[in-house]
């Protein structure tokens, strides 16, 4: 058999490409078995009783269709002692008055709400947490994004893992509350069926030197030991950079077993693409090595370029089965199953189009290291710092910077 391939060479390169075309089903079915390893271990229900005070840093910007109840649900937490710190960029902000709301709705929680941070850096979200967590009363932070809403268990089971000594931080997967509409719906979709099933894979593999963004937890001790927040001012991915640099000081990183939820409003294709861009250029820079080797994920290219080299309809027709039915198993299995993803649930159908445009930026990220953020163009360096493009507020933003320091 080997000396038959080693004359005929276009065979043995046939025979490559046909194995190589398998790598992506092997990943999913190591990935359904990860989620599996993951989310059917029991937690340590008596770890609940570990429940020290808890400072809520909340950087706002703006609102969606869900922003008051997204608000409400960490007000509303089963926790015996927190506070929450709202912080926009300025008191015109959109978010203002719920947050207002908010505050005469529970009187009997200590609710701030914060404006004008220094501008350190390009990235106004860690602007805002550098002066939330000066503010902050106690040890323990707990940062998330203005669209992410919890349940009422959730401070308890991500405070939980900080009764072990030595845990630095802990982030928590989510699924998506979509509207309506087919780019939000696959928005939804990338995040609960891929996304997370990278991060399980990894956690599995290595365990997780990273965070996941819509919900971290750390310490001010932790966090002092790595710079703070304003370390982290010219840097898109924050999130990753919290974990990744926290878990190199020595902690232990973890990933919670609690879902949060991270709202998805209606949006054109152009603002799907670009965020989509600007996340895969993020990764790109943050992990190369490991962005190159996605490609060896992308299981309906590879089922087009292994039915293909197999030159028979019955090769055609296992690789699209085998990629369609180990697939849809996963996505069902992490975004259905382990998430409770309703946009997973419902529109499972979509899995094999937004593969094929998940593809398409893959290869698209490669191109340029620019990315659109808000109503601001950036060029991300090759460490992943932002650098603002032809803007006047990134001269005043270095001028303060200069000044503080």
């Amino acid at each position: 058999m080997i000396a038959a391939l080693v004359l005929n060479p276009g065979r043995l390169l046939r025979e490559l490409v046909i194995l190589t075309a398998c790598a992506p089903l092997a990943y999913y079915l190591f990935a359904i078995l990860a989620a599996v390893r993951f989310f059917a271990a029991r937690p340590n229900k008596s770890a609940t009783s570990f429940t020290p005070p808890v400072s809520i840093l909340k950087p706002v910007c703006g609102v969606d269709f869900a922003s008051y109840q997204n608000f409400k649900s960490f007000c509303v937490q089963d926790y015996p002692e927190y506070e929450i710190l709202f912080c926009v960029n300025d008191l015109k902000d959109a978010a203002v008055p719920l947050i207002h709301q908010l505050t005469a709705e529970f009187p009997e929680h200590r609710i701030r709400l914060l404006a004008d941070a220094p501008q350190l850096g390009a990235n106004r979200k860690v602007n805002n947490l550098v002066l939330l967590a000066q503010e902050a009363k106690f040890e323990l932070l707990v940062q998330s994004d203005g669209d992410v809403r919890v349940a009422p268990n959730y401070l308890r089971d991500v405070v939980a893992p900080f009764a072990q000594s030595g845990t630095g931080v802990v982030s928590c997967f989510y699924r998506g509350i979509a509207q309506p509409n087919l780019w939000a719906e696959m928005e939804a979709l990338g995040a609960a069926t891929d996304f997370s099933a990278g991060a399980l894979v990894a956690d599995w593999m290595e365990g997780v030197t990273f965070a996941l963004g819509a919900s971290v937890a750390t310490t001010k001790t932790w966090l002092g030991k790595v710079g703070g927040y304003a370390a982290l001012a010219n840097v898109l991915a924050d999130d990753y950079e919290i974990g990744n640099r926290i878990a190199k000081s020595g902690a232990r990183v973890m990933l919670s077993r609690e879902v949060v939820a991270t709202m998805y409003p209606a949006m054109s294709f152009t603002q799907f693409w670009q965020h989509q861009l600007r996340w895969a250029r993020t990764v790109r820079l943050c992990r190369p090595a490991s962005y190159v080797g996605l490609l060896f994920t992308h299981g309906l290219p590879w089922a087009v370029v292994g039915a293909l080299a197999s030159g028979s309809p019955a090769g055609v027709g296992a690789f699209f089965v085998a990629y369609l039915l180990l697939r849809t198993t996963l996505a069902w299995t992490v975004g259905v199953w382990a998430l409770h993803d309703d946009t997973t649930r419902r529109k499972l159908w979509l899995v094999p189009l937004r593969d094929a445009l998940h593809f398409c930026v893959w290869l698209g990220s490669f191109f340029s290291n620019r990315i659109t953020w808000g109503d601001s163009e950036f060029r991300l360096s090759s460490t992943g710092e932002m650098v603002e493009i032809n803007s006047s507020k990134a001269k005043n933003r270095a001028e303060t910077a200069a000044k503080a320091g």
